[in-house]
């Protein structure tokens, strides 16, 4: 059944069309809710739905109870069985599951289709008549995409935002898609991995940045780049295509398809709420995206003059005795916390430290000796990342205090900062003292809302 509304139709197809009486793998659950909503939508769908993960029921407890009411749904946990790969048919492959696992090799060996769930909701939406926008890069990709939302809103557009955005099933919202509607993607780069295999790129694509990153899983830059390169390798001519100049090279040696793009600076007169050099020239990225789409210049300064910081990104949270507080939780590499270093000036304290992730720390250790008044580093016994911080930082000479809990980091840094600026900025994962950075995110914000000012 069609749903019509003044700005077209809803989704062109039933859904259940697609997917009911379909044996699906679900492989991943987690619990950030993306799985849930994904488990859900196809339940719903009229698929069979078998969700798996190497992760016991224990360790899943809250997504597995809210799956629990699904008949359809049935679940095996604290690890995988091969032949659910082989005899299904699709696998729906989380984030971050490698594409040379044994359980995909051998799905793609049976014939199996494996997708993802961001990817499929593009292909399915952009069927649909929804124009596609996708924003990717190592830094930078967060504020881009929700820049472009918030300023769509503003201007009374009809969109979605999806993709990697924390409690959000970009799938499931498949029903609510209209001819004419503009769906904001955020795509890391396991994401783009899903385009790739349906051969499919955003009509809109932006590429930010590209740095060292996730190390851990790629074997070297270039095996990065090249999920990342997914965002424009299946764009079409007439398709728009917006690159950051430390990019531009790469991307021209591929020969896109689309008229390739280095956005322009935004005005100097522009007034941003977001600070830092870096927070303009992703609102350069958002205002080229936004102006293809057909919105005045006006419409794109408003909007992006209301923006305030996406949460865990420079987030200004509150002050205290006269000390601001930001929140930049999600600086997760060394080079976006240089960034926030740079965007907030002197007289920093700085609250850093985490889990390995084999990035050079040279420029970090620069900029705190030019801009940071006192570090507090997180101690924990799987926090390599902070003891080869502080292996260098003892060799260098710059004092730092150690800390076993952020509570007690924020308590320190409390004391020691006087009317200055305290700043959270890891510069590392979080895995060993949280389980993700969304939970060390909350309990950083839990701890600064409830702190008492004397």
């Amino acid at each position: 059944m069609r749903r019509v509304r003044a700005l077209g139709y809803s989704c062109a197809m039933e859904y259940r069309d697609i997917f009911a009486g379909k044996r699906i793998t679900l492989m991943g659950l987690g619990l950030l809710g993306r799985g849930v909503g994904d488990a859900e939508f196809l339940a719903r769908s009229g698929a069979q739905v078998l969700v798996t993960d190497k992760k016991s029921e224990a360790e899943l407890a809250p997504s597995v109870e809210a799956l629990k009411k699904y008949s359809n749904i049935t679940f095996k946990l604290g690890g995988h069985d091969m032949k659910d790969f082989t005899t299904c048919d699709m696998v729906v492959k989380a984030a971050g599951v490698r594409l040379d696992s044994p359980e995909i090799a051998a799905a793609c060996a049976a014939g199996v289709p494996v997708m993802m769930s961001t990817a499929l909701f593009a292909k399915y939406a952009r069927d649909a008549g929804a124009t596609i926008v996708g924003v990717t890069g190592t830094r930078g990709k967060s504020s881009v995409t929700h820049m472009i939302f918030h300023t769509l809103k503003t201007a009374g557009r009809p969109t979605i935002l999806g993709g990697n955005v924390r409690n959000i099933s970009t799938l499931a919202m498949l029903p609510d898609v209209h001819e004419g509607d503009i769906a904001v993607l955020e795509l890391d780069s396991w994401q783009l991995q899903g385009f790739g295999e349906l051969q499919l790129s955003p009509q809109i694509a932006l590429f930010t940045n590209l740095m060292s990153d996730h190390q851990d899983y790629y074997k070297n830059v270039d095996e990065y780049f090249a999920d990342k390169a997914n965002i424009f390798n299946y764009q079409r001519e007439g398709d728009s295509l917006f690159v950051g100049e430390g990019v531009l090279r790469r991307v021209k040696a591929m020969k896109p398809a689309a008229t390739l793009h280095v956005p322009s600076p935004i005005p100097n007169e522009w007034s941003l709420q977001v600070v830092g050099e870096h927070n303009r020239e992703n609102a350069a990225f958002a205002a080229a995206a936004l102006s293809v789409l057909g919105l005045s210049q006006e419409e794109i300064k408003t909007g992006l003059a209301s923006f305030v910081p996406v949460e865990g990104r420079l987030q200004f949270v509150r002050e205290v005795n006269g000390m601001k507080i930001y929140n930049d939780n999600n600086a997760t590499t060394p080079e976006a916390t240089v960034a926030a270093l740079k965007a907030l000036g002197k007289n920093i304290t700085l609250i850093a430290g985490g889990s390995e992730k084999g990035l050079p720390l040279d420029e970090l250790v620069a900029e705190i000796k030019k801009d940071v008044s006192q570090v507090i580093l997180l101690t924990h016994e799987k926090y390599k990342g902070s003891e080869r911080l502080a292996e260098i930082f003892k060799r260098e000479e710059v004092a730092f205090l150690g800390a076993d809990s952020i509570e007690n980091a924020l308590r320190a840094a409390l004391s020691l900062a006087h009317g200055g600026t305290i700043l959270f900025s890891p510069a590392f994962a979080s895995f060993g003292m949280f389980k993700n950075e969304y939970e060390r995110n909350d309990e950083f914000l839990r701890l600064v809302r409830t702190a008492d000012a004397s």
